[in-house]
């Protein structure tokens, strides 16, 4: 029996790297598209509570969510689904999630969803701006794909995947990342309406990148497709240990 496999991101239902993800993973495994209704990038790992979600079948195994990623995927695995599936493929993202951009992205969030759920996941992004080459990510998500069905992944761990937006034959090859480190200068602008009223709009601004021969932004800089494995384990034991040693609390500190 073919493994079921549901595909999903951030960009919405209409998004044409959702349309090249699908096509590819109905290669390997029974595929399913379930997405967001519209765009819903940076909305993380956000669930909807305060409201029901309405599900709408597109076409045969397409499926239409009014909610989040994490809605997707997680009605994708209870609900929508005959039966559970075998690998949650989200993507492929219109720009890349590299580095911090992690914890913002929908696209990542949703094979943070599938982890959760006990589905191995991964995401995958181009790196770049329009024009996009979708086609140029379809053969390393073949390939990540069929690694996971055979070999499954390590416990509560998730690939994130980056591929530099170009054409496929300019790529060097693949690398194992670690997470890199962006800070944005100028990312608040401040706009005004036509009467005057001053607003705040959140995006774009510069970014600084921390460099580094095994992380992530550095491996897209020489062309390389970028994995990094990403735990859900947020601890840092270095730490944890330091503080049980350093920060002796007693009864009477909080008092």
């Amino acid at each position: 029996m073919l493994p079921y496999i549901v595909v999903t991101n951030d960009d919405g239902i209409l998004s044409p790297g959702l349309q090249v993800l699908f096509e590819a993973m109905n290669q390997i495994g029974e595929a399913f598209i379930v997405a967001p209704d519209r765009e819903r990038s940076a909305v993380s790992h956000a669930l909807t509570l305060h409201r029901p979600l309405k599900v709408e079948e597109v076409r045969r195994k397409v499926f239409s969510v009014n909610g989040t990623p994490t809605d997707c995927v997680a009605l994708a695995i209870n609900k929508i689904l005959p039966k559970k599936p075998d690998l949650i493929a989200s993507g492929i993202n219109s720009g890349a999630n590299l580095g911090d951009d992690i914890t913002y992205s929908g696209t990542v969030s949703a094979a943070i969803e599938g982890t959760i759920l006990g589905v191995p996941s991964f995401a995958i992004s181009l790196a770049g701006s329009r024009p996009f080459f979708y086609e140029s990510a379809v053969p390393f998500a073949i390939m990540i794909a069929k690694y996971i069905l055979d070999k499954s992944l390590p416990y509560d761990t998730l690939l994130n995947v980056n591929v530099p937006n170009v054409p496929l034959d300019t790529i060097k090859g693949v690398k194992f990342t670690r997470q890199g480190k962006r800070i944005y200068d100028n990312a608040i602008k401040e706009v005004f309406s036509p009467w005057g009223d001053k607003h705040y709009w959140i995006g774009g601004g510069d970014p600084y990148w921390e460099h580094g021969e095994d992380m992530d932004i550095q491996a897209i800089i020489e062309r390389y497709v970028s994995i990094t494995p990403v735990h859900l384990d947020l601890t840092n034991y270095e730490a944890l240990e330091y503080l049980k040693k350093t920060w002796q609390i007693d009864g009477k500190d909080w008092k």
